[in-house]
């Protein structure tokens, strides 16, 4: 049976057993959508597979950089870092091109850590949706700078003056994308041995910047594969000589990196519920409630789509991304897009969305606001027509200008408590309120030079 046929515990315990590897290499996706893992033995991962295993719970209780949360409930020196439990996802199972095609496996917290898990946290959305006769499909389209650098050069360079893939601004560019086709297809190889289907990859608009397009899937699925195509794709980098970077923006004359979602919605049946003839637009009842939920609630859930404090850097005007929950048809100025289209494309575009965000997390955002939308027949906003960017809405539409404001927004969410739960709720605002406390410590080198002379 191959990797990706693996579907029961029994079936991966008889590949591992026939496989001629001494360990395996097992991971799970911390709140920042970090790969934590470890290589585990033979007869270690086989007892797992039926009992799940315990991993220290540190990596719940400390941020991308291992500095522990001051504020975290559920863990911290006050429980002395016990383990938690980790369920082994068998249909995970996939082969590592770039480790001789061992094998990998993904996990996911259990025990009392699964209610702050954030894959945890969105198959409960997703059970909430096929509990209102919903299915949800998404597809991720991510925009990502690479480097001629290496994880030592960027610090001896103390991240300045970096030296990109490409020079100028070439979007699309076929001369960029041949020249440098031994990385483009390095990468689609990996992707495609690793099942995570690339519908297009291309030069975009900058230095150094590719995007991809991955193929549409069930949202867990698609959430899982997105979560490893930005681990996998650093990783394939590296063994380059090359270093990629997701953050939401890197350089303050070019525009960020989006993240954008796609997300259409069909029934038991096998149709599409936001698919209507009838109405403007092709949307349907459902779809325009849908939308109507996200709109209203993306404000007060800004924190779990713009999770950084560099989010918030790409969320000015003029740089290709919103500042403003707005929603329109077929227009990229808006926060939403709808693109009208047959039962079989009739979708939205989620292009608040940047190439930081945790994918279990800001799907879980994404999907929950629709579903309230059904649940409480919301009504949309105006739909924008023209330069989003270049209009006035109304206080209630407007989004957060910082991390720490957005998590306070969160932590007060009445819906957010709702459908992620308080404990989810609870350890992840305060651990956006941590990055925002340990981001304002900082000095920045345009304050130096602003202000250490003259002032």
């Amino acid at each position: 049976m191959k990797p990706r046929d693996i579907e029961t515990a029994a079936q991966a315990n008889a590949l591992v057993e026939s496989s001629n590897q001494s360990h395996v290499k097992v991971g799970v996706f911390d709140i920042d959508g970090v790969l934590r893992g470890k290589y585990m033995s033979k007869a270690k991962f086989l007892e797992a597979l039926d009992h799940d295993f315990g991993f220290c719970d540190v990596v719940l209780g400390w941020d991308m950089a291992d500095k522990l949360y001051d504020n975290a409930e559920f863990t911290g020196w006050h429980t002395g870092y016990p383990d938690t439990q980790v369920r082994i996802l068998p249909s995970s199972c996939r082969t590592m091109p770039m480790e001789d095609d061992d094998l990998f496996f993904l996990g996911e917290f259990a025990g009392n850590a699964e209610a702050i898990c954030p894959r945890g946290v969105l198959r409960n959305v997703l059970k909430q949706a096929k509990e209102m006769g919903l299915n949800i499909f998404t597809g991720f389209e991510y925009e990502f700078f690479v480097f001629q650098e290496t994880p030592e050069s960027i610090r001896e360079k103390n991240y300045q003056n970096l030296t990109p893939l490409t020079p100028g601004d070439y979007g699309y560019s076929v001369i960029r994308n041949t020249t440098e086709k031994d990385t483009y297809k390095s990468l689609l190889s990996m992707c495609e041995q690793m099942d995570i289907p690339i519908e297009g990859l291309h030069e975009e608009t900058g230095p150094g910047v590719m995007e991809a397009a991955i193929a549409y899937s069930d949202a867990l699925d698609s959430a899982d594969k997105a979560s490893l195509f930005k681990t996998f794709t650093k990783i394939s980098m590296q063994k380059e000589g090359k270093i990629a970077t997701f953050m939401a923006r890197w350089n303050e004359t070019l525009p960020g990196q989006s993240g954008h979602i796609h997300l259409s919605i069909k029934n038991d049946a096998g149709d599409s519920v936001f698919y209507d003839p009838s109405q403007a637009n092709n949307m349907s009842e459902v779809m325009q409630q849908f939308v109507a939920g996200q709109q209203k609630l993306m404000p007060e859930l800004i924190s779990m789509i713009a999770p950084t404090v560099n989010s918030y850097k790409r969320l000015i005007p003029g740089f290709w991304a919103p500042t403003v929950a707005t929603v329109g048809i077929d227009n990229r100025t808006c926060a939403i897009r709808i693109i009208p289209g047959s039962e079989n494309s009739q979708r939205l575009e989620y292009r608040i969305g940047a190439a930081d965000a945790n994918p279990y997390i800001i799907l879980s955002a994404v999907i929950a606001s629709g579903l309230w939308g059904i649940k409480n027949k919301a009504k949309l906003e105006n739909l924008v027509t023209g330069n989003a960017y270049e209009q006035t809405f109304p206080a209630e539409l407007q989004l957060s200008r910082s991390l720490g404001d957005a998590a306070k927004k969160l932590s007060a969410s009445v819906m957010a408590r709702e459908y992620f739960g308080d404990a989810f709720v609870n350890h992840f605002s305060g651990s956006r309120d941590w990055e925002q406390r340990e981001y304002d410590k900082h000095i920045s080198s345009w304050e130096m030079s602003r202000y250490f002379e003259l002032i």
